[in-house]
């Protein structure tokens, strides 16, 4: 796990641009505490930050393969191959050797032996670049679900790459500017496949790979989502869940450094935990997350249950190490840790969810580089309420974004401006919706309802996922922790994605076909516990905080955000009571503006 950055010019000497790269490289420091590398030849540079976790003494890089005393290939990566143990006995068979126990020189090997192909039996997580010196060629490539990060800006000649847009910014010749329907992704956390916050810096689509040569950069697709026929019964549908599940967390335990969970008390979490203490020799360490608050846990509509007491409840039937990590209201407001954040993500950041997340993982750090997490399951199963609200599924938008239809600049409901939301934030949803429908994979033989069902199926895993695994990655990276994510499995993937929708609700629930593969293994209080977001405060004392820092962006004239607001109703916002929903819209709202006026000020991209 790490960072990787690079340069390729087909019109200059980059022997002579170390210092260049290794400002690059060095803007990922936090992804690679354990160790930087850097090679060069006339055409390339190659960066590398590392985080040991599998062959710690073996695997630095760049790596590179020789033959017959030349440069053939040269590699830097970041990510975990599982199956890279079946696939060095394959290379071995075919007359490779290896000089490292790494998925580092498995992967380098496999291009070698398989050309271009190669992606097609990885099974992992990655963002790889090879350069392959036989060609003068750059190959790029991202895992299928798009769980590691890969950003790349063409150049007249070349291009830039790296694991974070802060590596890319760090070179002379890319400059930050951003759009207003740059901003409105931004404010409104769309992602769209490619999609990157400044103009000319692309991500390498997940499950696609990018090749760069002296006539540019092209795209290719070696994966996506697929629609086929389901014919397995509910029996067979559930025992194979079971059975993947079993095999994915069995791979993704593998490491040479310590190794935990992250333990919420849902399903999601606590199935992953309960496979890995199945599996580990020793007993399973886990953490989860809690708040201080004056009145305890309040239940609202979106939380009904609070997650430690039970996420205790499950590592106590498991025998787990267990840690619970309870934070109060002035740290989750502290400026240094929203600073932390910031950094950590190059993008707006959303307020207590982020800065809850960086100081839970900061912690676990301490006891552990690698964590399992359970993101991909709500996508994947069927497990947020969208799914199961009638209004939602039948609005004629993203099923998250269904309250926004019924908006108008009439009827308010946002501090934004009512030019910028009308004429720029809701046509960019809109056109990002059409192209979301547009790429869904559609078998004839589905009824209206199964074919809306994969439509929504198609949009969450598409376009809010990714969201999701960024987030994780960026803010895991930042303090040094791998986060694993099985539920991203793309045998898991294709499996479930292509599963009726009525095989997943077949106990008229949420997420059925999960709950069913893992019952056995869960107490009755986790097993049938209901879908409860990720936890937010509800201490007033962090609304209140953020109420301030949002007052004075109002009365500042040169707040970079504050020509996006509507200021009467900004101003109405800043009276009215301090709620304590813990999901209250308003004071989500508030947050995205401040952690946006903090970026604005931070890059200070040129807006065209």
């Amino acid at each position: 796990m790490c960072g990787i950055a690079g340069w390729v010019s087909y019109r200059s000497d980059l022997t002579a641009e170390r210092d260049t790269l290794l400002a690059m490289t060095r803007t990922l420091a936090a992804r690679g505490p354990d160790g930087e590398g850097l090679w060069a030849d006339t055409h390339v540079a190659l960066g590398h930050r590392r985080l040991a976790v599998i062959d710690p003494d073996g695997g630095a890089q760049p790596m590179s393969a020789m033959s017959n005393g030349r440069t053939v290939a040269v590699a830097t990566y970041n990510g975990e191959i599982y199956n890279y143990r079946e696939l060095r006995h394959e290379l071995e068979l075919a007359g490779h050797t290896f000089d490292t126990r790494s998925d580092t020189e498995v992967m380098l090997h496999a291009y070698l032996q398989w050309d271009v192909d190669f992606v097609s039996r990885l099974n992992g997580m990655y963002a790889i670049a090879i350069w392959d010196a036989r060609t003068e060629e750059l190959l790029l490539v991202r895992d299928r679900l798009g769980v590691k990060p890969l950003y790349y800006a063409p150049l007249p000649g070349g291009v830039l790459f790296g694991s974070e847009p802060k590596a890319i910014l760090a070179h002379r010749e890319f400059s930050a500017r951003v759009t207003p329907e740059g901003l409105a992704g931004l404010l409104t956390n769309l992602r769209s496949p490619g999609y990157a916050p400044l103009r000319g810096l692309r991500e390498v689509r997940p499950g696609h790979l990018v090749k760069v040569s002296r006539s540019g950069c092209t795209e290719r697709r070696y994966w996506g989502l697929d629609a086929h026929d389901h014919s397995d019964d509910l029996g067979t549908t559930v025992s194979t869940v079971r059975s993947l599940l079993e095999d994915i967390v069995d791979r993704q335990v593998v490491a040479d450094v310590p190794l935990c969970t992250l333990l919420s008390g849902g399903l999601d979490s606590s199935a992953i935990t309960a496979l890995a203490a199945r599996t580990l020799d020793t007993p399973v360490r886990s953490y989860a997350l809690d708040f201080t608050a004056p009145a305890g846990f309040v239940p609202d509509p979106v939380r009904t249950s609070a997650d430690a007491p039970i996420a205790a409840l499950m590592a106590g039937h498991l025998g787990a190490q267990h840690s619970t990590v309870e934070l109060s209201a002035e740290q989750l407001a502290a400026q240094e840790v929203f600073d932390a954040v910031l950094r950590a993500r190059d993008l707006p950041a959303w307020g207590d969810l982020d800065n809850s997340l960086y100081l839970l993982l900061d912690r676990v750090r301490q006891g552990a580089t690698v964590a399992l997490s359970g993101e991909a399951a709500d996508e994947l199963f069927g497990g947020y309420l969208w799914f199961h609200t009638p209004e939602a599924i039948g609005a004629d938008t993203f099923p998250w974004f269904a309250r926004l239809i019924d908006w108008t600049p009439q009827r308010g409901g946002s501090v934004l401006d009512p030019t910028f939301m009308w004429g720029v934030v809701l046509p960019t949803i809109r056109q990002q919706y059409e192209e979301a429908l547009a790429e869904v994979p559609r078998l004839s033989s589905d009824s209206p309802a199964e074919r809306r069902m994969r439509e929504v199926s198609s949009m969450f895993l598409t376009r809010m996922l990714p969201e999701m695994l960024d987030r994780k990655d960026r803010i895991s990276m930042a303090v040094g922790v791998e986060v694993r994510v099985p539920f991203c499995d793309h045998r898991l993937v294709d499996y479930v994605f292509n599963a009726p929708w009525a095989l997943k609700t077949h106990d008229g629930r949420e997420k059925s076909l999960l709950r069913s593969a893992v019952a056995d293994l869960l107490p009755d209080v986790v097993a049938q516990r209901v879908k409860v977001p990720y936890p937010a405060t509800q201490d007033p004392g962090y609304e209140r905080a953020i109420r301030r820092r949002f007052a004075a962006i109002v009365a500042d004239r040169n707040a970079p955000v504050r020509p996006l607001l509507d200021l009467a109703a900004a101003r109405e916002a800043l009276t009215r009571p301090v709620g304590q929903a813990s999901m209250q819209h308003e004071r989500l709202e508030l947050e995205r503006i401040v952690t946006m006026n903090d970026w604005l000020s931070r890059y200070g991209p040129e807006l065209i």
